[in-house]
């Protein structure tokens, strides 16, 4: 071989031995002083157009905004069993109110128990403490950032009335395991459904495998009146006790004219404005979400390429994810021990809004609170007290709180190139990592 061709040869192996410099490598983060990867916004939230200012308008100049004489709450009712293919719904004014009343309507009481996740918002240990009943948590899945149903039923004792398991950012709890574990001991389940409208179990939408399942339509969620939620039940006795206690104890039946009453109740009925809102609302949330469901697909495919990103999985189950959250797990040993708060603000300079999502809810001081309030003392004795915080121990949830990343649903509901902005945007971060550690 001659030296031209022996230098030719040298010259094509080093161009496939050496190696090829990522362009995120090449790329200075915006928080070191780049070019930020996007400088559009998201999509923005609620999405409207005449639809809603008609809506609004009919109710408005029929004079009728109370459901007792307006017709527009009933028809969403309609409209949303059918929806979700329950028997029956209840309207209410919002999550909150429709979690109390599913465990008024199953009877919960002070110093009975009710088994909850510790990865969900303040809203569902609320109600419960709101019956005077006690909040027993089981850990996280850290995998799914669900209820780890494999550890409910140790956490059940005599005084548990109820499992309240959440469909947390659209996903779906283990309804296969947590119904199994619910039968075995009977005890009704309630399904904490305000975060996964239109999401499935096994082709079944959520909401429907419980005694009762609830929803919020508060602002941020997938259907929104801004507030509002609803109850779903396939028990005709069920839905009239639901509908008494929401309607100050007052059933359908009972006269305008009768003033007696037989049990405790609450006002927490729904508005026809906000009935109005959701029908119209309800018209786009199909195409919304299978557009949320095709971009979650295609970003996860990506973020499961880079080291350090875990996304959320789902249990076999799961036939539809809601994607009111797109959620996964940093590694920061993957990005030189960038903190994630640090990582958090090097994504929002990016043009990447994202948060770190919960803190372990069962160590806010809000339980100690009440647990030492003058309400609680006498139901719950000291030795009671002293089992539950031993017992109420969630370190795989602690790990979770460390790590979560969360993505707004309504960064789901534009185009691809917006998950391809987001994959850049960690992927810069990435590659900058030790630098932005030491900002």
């Amino acid at each position: 071989m001659d030296r031209r061709k022996m230098m030719v040869g040298m010259a094509l192996a080093g161009t496939v031995l050496r190696p090829r410099v990522s362009r995120a490598a090449t790329i200075k983060p915006a928080v070191l002083g780049g070019v930020p990867t996007r400088n559009e916004p998201f999509p923005s939230w609620p999405v409207t157009d005449d639809l809603e200012d008609q809506a609004l308008l009919k109710v408005l100049h029929s004079g009728k905004w109370s459901r007792g004489n307006g017709a527009q709450v009933n028809r969403f009712e309609e409209e949303y069993a059918r929806l979700t293919g329950a028997k029956h719904c209840l309207a209410a004014a919002n999550g909150t109110s429709a979690l109390l009343i599913a465990l008024n309507a199953i009877g919960v009481q002070a110093g009975d128990e009710v088994i909850v996740p510790p990865y969900t918002f303040v809203a569902t240990i609320n109600a419960v403490l709101a019956m005077n009943a006690l909040p027993v948590f089981a850990d996280s899945d850290p995998r799914t950032f669900q209820i780890d149903a494999s550890r409910i039923e140790a956490a059940i004792t005599p005084r548990t009335v109820a499992i309240l398991p959440v469909h947390l950012g659209g996903n779906v709890a283990d309804l296969d395991a947590i119904g199994a574990i619910a039968g075995k001991h009977k005890i009704p389940v309630i399904e904490d459904a305000c975060q996964a409208h239109l999401a499935e179990w096994r082709g079944k939408k959520v909401g429907t495998f419980g005694t009762l399942g609830c929803f919020s339509f508060q602002a941020s969620k997938n259907l929104n009146s801004g507030e509002g939620g609803a109850v779903l039940t396939n028990d005709s006795e069920m839905i009239e006790r639901c509908f008494a206690f929401h309607n100050n104890s007052r059933r359908r039946s009972t006269p305008g004219s009768d003033f007696s009453y037989v049990a405790h109740g609450l006002n927490l009925r729904l508005t026809e404005f906000q009935a109005a809102l959701l029908m119209a609302q309800m018209s786009r949330l199909g195409k919304q979400s299978a557009t949320r469901e095709k971009n979650a697909e295609y970003l996860t495919k990506q973020l499961k390429e880079i080291p350090g990103i875990s996304p959320a999985e789902a249990y076999s189950g799961c036939t539809r994810n809601a994607y009111h959250l797109y959620m996964f797990r940093y590694d920061a040993a993957q990005f030189a021990g960038l903190p994630r708060a640090k990582f958090l603000k090097a994504l929002a300079a990016e043009g990447v809004p994202a948060s770190g999502g919960y803190s372990p809810l069962n160590k806010e001081p809000l339980l100690n609170n009440m647990l030492n309030s003058r309400g609680f003392r006498p139901i719950f004795d000291d030795k009671t007290v002293q089992q539950w915080r031993d017992r109420n121990q969630c370190p795989a949830n602690d790990r979770l709180c460390s790590e979560a990343v969360w993505l707004t649903q309504t960064m789901l509901l534009g185009p691809r190139s917006d998950m391809d902005s987001i994959v850049a945007a960690i992927r810069k971060i990435q590659a900058h990592s030790a630098e932005v550690a030491r900002l």
